[in-house]
């Protein structure tokens, strides 16, 4: 996840302390006037002096407000919420009033990449505040507060012992007691109920914040960063899961049986669906960690377990964050600076509360690139750490861009870029790496093609519903008296899965995931999932790789970094779907390039699964 503040979309998410140089008097001469210039109207130059001073506000208070947000989240107390909320609040305010000041120049004719700026300083916000003094001061308290109690957020079994989430997680990917299981599912869930109030007034002052800037509420206002009509976006994440549908669904119906298999018919329902708790993941978002009970029984074993292999290699946390900066090394990047590995949090602290959901922050706009995680010696941290590193190497490479366009092409591009290079974690590079001593033959495809689509496959109807039910908060389709009742309709209509225990509206299960209260647009990760494997395809071809898919690896190839390094400097300078281009050869998103990699995968899961129910 890519963090810089709590407030912003991925518009202004790279504002930071050192603001673009304003524009010199001859460059400001040289931009066309305005017709109406000798009438009085707003002219070119001034709003290319608009856009200047504005870059050079906002950045400070993004400074502040980035140094504030990382205190509050790796030293949660009252005062760091405080001062978290009020240098958000100043921030926010500020770019909501030079928003609206913005619409003035509405009418100006402007060089193409100055009315860019335009455009994109008017998507800014994740949570606009109203007007009001009072309602934006409110709207930031709310929010930090709620994103706070999910950092402070425990279980407390009856026999005393608490657990956070990192507690609750282990438990939920090892065990193999479906009543424990349930048990510590539903603990963790308690979580959200006590913001449910919070979380309603929170999207109402927002609303009216997004409405003051002309949007119809919040959720149409992040899908209007894609640079299409509100609706097209919909739609077209919508055409996207119809091409993935019939794979996940093929997959569902694997696992299914082989939970039947493990649980028996009373737990897992045959032709239903899965209950929650049994997939290894507290949210059900990925299922990686339920591979032992459902790997092929009928096909080589993949040979290897990659957390027994950081863990025989005893990699701390900090060797298994320089394995990811040597992959991006020896793609003729640059190493990290020294300051990463001096301000980063890679372990959780003993002494404090601390937000431990993983992120990659640019402080700076320029080089205080840091990863706040909670690094544990497993497969699932080593595969995020390489993640979040490729946010870190994405900001610093389009830190020369103008203010406004330091940022990736869209949200999706920025979560694509480190799923892209841990796709090519294959054994040939973990050979390559010293982790492995000798690949699998290409007999225990099936089984590391299994592997990775639990995680991979399993996470898209997740990736898509938690912005499709926030969509309806916003909108007000799903008001707060169907809060919950609406979160599980589309968690069985799209993940096929149901809750191990009845629920009511007194519960907020939403807030136990962090984005929620986290306030993080969620739609990027879906996109992501699809966008990682037409980057990782491009790549392969650009570095001569012409094998099947789903063994390449281009670690070491420098005309692969080339490529790469070409696209993450473009930044949002252009439409994403330029950058698309230029970097695939496609001009849209697409999910061909992730069923080509997952084919041979897809055909032996119907031979799997002849003969029993598909679908739920």
């Amino acid at each position: 996840m890519q963090r810089n503040s709590f407030v912003l979309l991925g518009a202004l998410a790279a504002l930071g302390a050192a603001a673009c140089a304003p524009m010199t008097p001859q460059q400001a001469a040289d931009l066309p006037a305005s017709a109406e210039q000798a009438a009085g109207a707003p002219t070119a130059q001034e709003a290319a002096a608009f856009i200047d001073e504005a870059e050079r506000e906002l950045g400070l208070l993004q400074l502040r407000s980035n140094q504030a947000s990382w205190v509050a989240s790796t030293y949660i107390t009252t005062d760091t919420e405080a001062l978290s909320a009020e240098a958000g609040k100043n921030l926010a305010v500020a770019v909501q009033r030079r928003a609206l000041a913005a619409r003035r120049f509405d009418d100006v004719q402007l060089p193409a990449q100055l009315r860019r700026k335009f455009n994109i300083l008017k998507l800014a916000l994740t949570a606009p505040p109203p007007g009001n003094p009072e309602e934006a001061s409110e709207l930031t308290r709310t929010q930090v507060s709620m994103e706070a109690d999910y950092g402070r957020g425990q279980y407390c079994r009856a026999g005393g012992e608490c657990l956070d989430i990192g507690g609750v997680s282990r438990i939920m990917a090892n065990s193999r007691n479906p009543a424990e299981m349930r048990e510590v599912w539903e603990g963790w869930h308690r979580v959200g109920a006590p913001m449910r109030d919070r979380y309603a007034r929170f999207v109402e002052l927002s609303n009216k914040g997004a409405r003051e800037l002309g949007h119809p509420n919040t959720g149409a206002m992040w899908r209007s960063q894609y640079e299409m009509h509100p609706d097209s976006l919909a739609a077209e994440t919508e055409r996207l899961w119809a091409q993935v549908q019939p794979l996940y669904e093929s997959l569902h119906a694997y696992v299914r049986g082989r939970l039947v298999a493990q649980y028996g018919p009373d737990v897992v329902p045959p032709n239903g669906m899965i209950p929650a708790h049994l997939l290894g993941n507290v949210w059900a978002q990925e299922w990686g960690n339920i591979f032992p009970i459902v790997a092929p029984q009928n096909a080589p074993g993949a040979g290897y377990d990659l957390t027994e292999l950081i863990r025989a290699k005893n990699l701390d946390a900090t060797a298994m964050t320089r394995a990811g900066e040597r992959f991006f090394t020896s793609l003729g990047f640059d190493p990290l600076p020294q300051t990463f590995w001096e301000r980063s949090m890679l372990v959780k602290p003993r002494d404090r509360d601390v937000v431990c959901h993983a992120s990659a922050w640019d402080i700076d706009d320029q080089d205080d690139l840091r990863v706040k995680m909670c690094i544990e010696q497993t497969a699932e941290d080593f595969v995020t750490i390489h993640h979040e590193l490729g946010h870190s190497f994405y900001q610093r490479a389009y830190k020369n861009q103008p203010v406004l366009f330091r940022n990736g092409a869209h949200d999706g591009f920025h979560e694509a870029i480190g799923d892209a290079v841990a796709l090519s974690m294959t054994p040939e590079y973990l050979v390559q790496t010293g982790l492995l001593d000798r690949a699998p033959t290409t007999a225990a495809d099936t089984a590391l093609l299994l592997r990775q689509a639990l995680d991979k496959v399993a996470f898209l109807p997740w990736g898509l519903l938690v912005d499709k039910w926030r969509w309806g908060v916003f909108s007000g389709q799903i008001t707060p008296a169907n809060y919950n009742s609406a979160w599980w309709e589309l968690r069985n209509r799209y993940q096929g899965v149901s809750s191990p225990v009845a629920r009511s509206e007194a519960d907020f299960d939403p807030g136990a995931k962090y984005h929620i209260p986290g306030n993080t647009p969620y739609m990027r990760y879906f996109l992501a999932r699809v966008l990682q494997f037409q980057f990782y395809r491009s790549l392969c071809r650009e570095a001569g790789y012409t094998g099947p898919l789903h063994r390449c690896s281009f670690y070491g190839s420098e005309a692969a970094g080339a490529k790469l390094e070409r696209m993450l400097e473009a930044g949002m300078s252009q439409p994403w779907e330029q950058t698309l281009y230029e970097m695939t050869g496609e001009r849209r998103m697409d999910a061909g390039a992730l069923l080509e990699y997952f084919a041979p995968l897809k055909a032996w899961l119907d031979r799997q699964n002849q003969g029993q129910p598909v679908g739920w």
